[in-house]
């Protein structure tokens, strides 16, 4: 089968780097750009992660001398090597919003792993396998955007994925209250055992932000579409405690 043309959008960062490891031979897609900031931009990917690759495995070989291209300045060229583009940019929440809304609106549609876009009412926070049905929000989205194509999909926060679908076939026996502790790897929050030395032999009690995303976004992935937005679920309430502990991959959660 013709295989889809994908781009990564901060190609260069340690998401970025897991997404390249991921779609390595992958059946449906095939990697034909990749982007980051100014500072990478204009580099080979080997010449722009010199020093900086963190994933255990090597980097993928037919990666290595393809450009990287300025995700902000050349997204022209960046469209019309690609069918969409996962997004992992490191970059502030407004910047986020605004890099990931201009792919869209040039008819390129994002798949995102950022955050900025989570809680935009007509854009759909996806778990597939649980609620599909929100893909439906597209279709307002593209009407806002006046898009024929673009749009943006956004991932939930990392640690709500160790959880929510264990829960999920719970509910519909009335599940009320859910208390839930989350031990976070590193690589979460971009790091390695080895750049990280203040998590050796020891955990970190508090991760900011964290626990407000752990205890709502859940009720968003079990919302219901309604009116070009998301009706949150009123149950189960859920009450969260988040730590960073010492595995360099995997998240982890006592329910």
């Amino acid at each position: 089968m013709e295989k889809y043309r994908v781009g990564i959008l901060g190609a260069t960062g340690m998401v970025g780097q897991r997404l390249l490891c991921l779609l390595e031979n992958h059946p449906f897609f095939d990697v034909t750009a990749l982007a980051a900031g100014p500072r990478s931009a204009g580099r080979t990917f080997s010449q722009a992660t010199a020093g900086r690759w963190k994933i255990k495995t090597a980097a993928p070989a037919r990666c290595t001398n393809m450009p990287v291209f300025d995700a902000v300045s050349e997204m022209e060229k960046i469209r019309e090597r690609v069918d969409f583009v996962f997004c992992a940019v490191d970059m502030p929440k407004e910047d986020v919003l605004a890099l990931e809304e201009m792919y869209a609106r040039a008819e390129v549609p994002v798949v995102s792993n950022n955050s900025a876009n989570r809680w935009t009412p007509d854009v759909p926070m996806l778990i597939p396998e649980i609620n599909a049905a929100h893909i439906a929000l597209i279709a307002a989205q593209r009407r806002r955007l006046g898009t024929r194509r673009g749009f943006v999909v956004v991932k939930p926060n990392c640690s709500i994925q160790s959880y929510v679908p264990a829960l999920t076939p719970l509910r519909r026996f009335g599940l009320e209250r859910v208390s839930v502790t989350t031990f976070q790897a590193v690589s979460g929050a971009g790091h390695t055992l080895a750049d990280m030395p203040q998590i050796i032999d020891n955990v970190i009690p508090y991760i900011p932000g964290e626990e407000e995303k752990s205890e709502r976004e859940p009720l968003r992935v079990w919302g219901t579409p309604k009116d070009g937005a998301i009706e949150l679920a009123a149950a189960p309430v859920i009450s969260a405690q988040c730590l960073r502990v010492t595995v360099s991959d995997g998240h982890m959660a006592a329910v």
